[in-house]
């Protein structure tokens, strides 16, 4: 199902399943399991309080591609702590960009504009929005766009700290005496090692900008050109954890799966901690579930939302 949202986190290619949910980004597992009851409840074909077939299936669908997928990534450790890296990065990523971002909601906006108590403010923005999301599904989308520009604000703000750090002056190093300027000269060795060091820098840039050029064109559907470009990043870089994770993705969107579970593989091998490769592995596993999705699932043990709600008579 197709997510008309172009706001928060949404409009830099990521789902927003604190959004979707309702629930804050440093929500624990109870909440979140409460908070999906909820919606459930709601949206679920036997208590559905629709008027008309439409939005009864309207309210199924929102249900069956939307709630239940993100309480599955939030509901589980491994998949939530996976999530909130990439979501982490994304944070420092656009920090350094918050003060030209553009902010559409109110909420945000005032969010952004606390200089005390952030998270508190957070979660007093988020309170009043959270209450209406599922009482009307024609602005349900409206308010979830809202829900996530606020969190990408407080992910921007909770890593703000991180780069400002990051941006204070260093102290200038203290002027070379005329011997240790000469000394310096005349050390061709030295020499050497300062264009090694260049050359090594330079290849660094070109392959940043390679991998930065190919995840545009994985964005834009451009898959064989970002395939090439990649593949030719990998020539002068065969380890590079981004570049694999990157291919896998491309491939994916191909479906080319042996190929891409291949690259993916090997780029967890490399650096299971790398953002790209993290978001990499979560669409392999929609894809090719592994033994932890095959278990049995709830429904088929009898659970289900029958089993949380109680089946009808």
């Amino acid at each position: 199902m197709s997510f008309p949202i172009e706001q928060g986190l949404f409009k830099y290619d990521i789902t927003d399943h604190y959004a979707i949910l309702g629930v804050p980004i440093n929500a624990d597992t109870r909440h979140i399991r409460q908070r999906y009851l909820k919606i459930a409840y709601i949206l679920h074909p036997d208590t559905f309080n629709g008027n008309t077939e439409k939005e009864k299936k309207l309210a199924t669908k929102i249900l069956s591609k939307l709630v239940n997928p993100a309480y599955e990534t939030l509901s589980k450790d491994r998949y939530r702590h996976e999530y909130k890296l990439v979501l982490s990065q994304m944070g420092k990523n656009l920090a350094e960009e918050l003060i030209s971002i553009t902010i559409a909601t109110d909420e945000a906006q005032k969010l952004l504009q606390t200089s005390n108590n952030q998270e508190l403010t957070y979660h007093r923005l988020l309170e009043p929005l959270v209450s209406q999301q599922y009482d009307d599904l024609d602005n349900l989308f409206k308010i979830t766009a809202q829900i996530s520009e606020l969190n990408l604000i407080y992910l921007m703000l909770s890593q703000g700290e991180k780069v400002k750090e990051k941006a204070k002056p260093k102290p200038q190093p203290k002027p070379e005496s005329k011997v240790q300027a000469e000394t310096k000269t005349s050390s061709p060795s030295k020499q050497e090692e300062t264009k090694k060091e260049k050359r090594k820098n330079d290849e660094k840039s070109a392959i940043k900008s390679a991998l930065k050029r190919a995840e545009d064109d994985i964005k834009r559907n451009n898959l064989s050109q970002a395939i090439v470009e990649l593949r030719e990043t990998l020539k002068q870089d065969p380890n590079n954890s981004s570049c694999h994770g990157l291919l896998g993705l491309a491939y994916l969107k191909q479906e080319q799966l042996t190929m891409a579970k291949i690259h993916i593989n090997k780029a967890r091998k490399v650096n299971p901690q790398d953002p790209i490769v993290i978001k990499a592995k979560l669409a392999l596993d929609k894809v090719l579930p592994n033994s932890e999705k095959s278990k049995p699932s709830d429904k088929q043990k009898g659970g289900g939302l029958f089993g949380l709600f109680g089946r009808k008579k």
